[in-house]
């Protein structure tokens, strides 16, 4: 990942300039698409969300019953961002040791970290929202096939858009709200038939609570991205610039509070005492217990920060419509590894949820597009454009 490339392109608030400054600095929706950098974080996106929560139903299915420890996993691979973060720190110290002609006072003036403590107070509130959404997703998938999960998942688009509308003042068109209306009537058509597809083994109370919770964490998380949208942009207005260095600063410390919080929990149901014992009775065993714990945290910590950075490159309705086109990517491979069975609500389900994100798209294009005639039609004309 290019970090120091990432670092010197700066954030502009979308909060804090006005409606014409707006439609000259907004990318249109192919040149921001066509961004090495966004392209990176859609690939991590793509890896995370098809590959995490399949490897923690696998957990599941193979004898794991632990839900602290399934929510810890999501968000502890945190670590994993100190290895950029550092390279980022030595390449700042090396330019700014250049700029002062080889002297030592620009390397000892060089900040070890870019936050401030106001971006950090917020990013610890993220984090424990973070650690809570994680809790109430690992119970939903304890007793929900992913499929069923994964379409009760995408209506934290739905969310995200109302959210976005209240936090950030995010454009809502007619394609806005038709998305939202699809992904809500999908889930309820799952409601209607909970306890169709029941694994084995799972009351149909235990059923209903991870369908309930299930929604209750896409709603949450809903709310969590356009928070990190909103703390970027404040703090985008005080200091006038956000940097890919600052977004995984973010993400360091929102996944160092999400993982607290699930290891007090741990240490409150004895986890940590009975995690060799699960993995000596595990149905994969005992070395791929542990293999299966180290890649779910990779897995995760690829979603979380593709997601902060289509959030700092895009938007965050932008994240959440690419985790709703992921949906038939996580299907597909549920049926094909745990052969769930896929029946015509999931089915009908499914198209409601792909027709909500064409719907978003589309007005997303349309909306680009009258931006770029808008851009046009006010520039004055060029010299050599007027008649002698």
């Amino acid at each position: 990942m290019e970090v120091e490339a990432a670092t010197t392109q700066r954030q502009p608030c979308k909060n804090a300039i006005t409606t014409k400054q707006q439609q000259q600095q907004q990318p249109s929706t192919g040149r921001l698409f066509r961004s090495p950098l966004l392209v990176v974080n859609f690939v991590l996106m793509v890896v995370g969300s098809a590959c995490g929560p399949l490897l923690l139903r696998a957990y599941f299915l193979r004898g794991g019953n632990r839900k602290w420890l399934s929510s810890l996993l999501q968000t502890a691979g945190w670590p994993l961002l100190l290895a950029p973060l550092c390279f980022s720190y030595s390449s700042r110290r090396r330019r700014r040791e250049v700029e002062d002609d080889g002297g030592g006072a620009g390397a000892a003036a060089t900040p070890l970290f870019l936050m401030t403590p106001r971006l950090l107070v917020a990013s610890a509130v993220v984090g424990l929202m973070t650690g809570v959404d994680d809790l109430l997703y690992a119970y939903g998938l304890a007793y929900l096939p992913v499929s069923t999960s994964s379409i009760l998942i995408s209506t934290q688009l739905a969310f995200t858009a109302a959210f976005a509308l209240l936090l950030v003042r995010q454009r809502f068109t007619a394609f806005s709200v038709n998305a939202v209306v699809l992904l809500s009537v999908g889930a309820a058509m799952l409601g209607m038939n909970a306890g169709g597809d029941r694994p084995a083994g799972v009351s149909r109370a235990q059923y209903c609570a991870g369908f309930a919770m299930t929604l209750a964490a896409a709603a949450l998380y809903g709310l969590v991205l356009p928070v990190m949208e909103l703390s970027q942009a404040r703090h985008a207005a005080a200091r006038g610039a956000v940097t890919y260095t600052l977004v995984m600063e973010m993400q360091l410390v929102i996944g160092f509070v999400a993982t607290a919080f699930s290891a007090v929990g741990m240490l409150v149901n004895n986890d940590f005492h009975a995690i060799p014992g699960e993995a000596q009775e595990f149905g994969l065993g005992q070395a791929g217990y542990y293999l299966l714990l180290a890649g779910s945290a990779a897995m995760y910590q690829c979603f979380f920060l593709g997601t902060i950075g289509a959030i700092f490159y895009g938007s965050a309705l932008l994240a959440g419509v690419i985790m709703t086109v992921l949906i038939p990517v996580t299907e597909v491979l549920a049926v094909m590894f745990f052969h769930e069975p896929f029946n015509g609500t999931k089915g009908v389900a499914l198209a409601l949820s792909l027709w909500g994100f064409v719907s978003y798209f589309y007005g997303e294009v349309r909306a680009a597009k009258a931006a770029h005639r808008r851009r046009h039609s006010d520039e004055p004309p060029k010299p050599d454009h007027l008649d002698p």
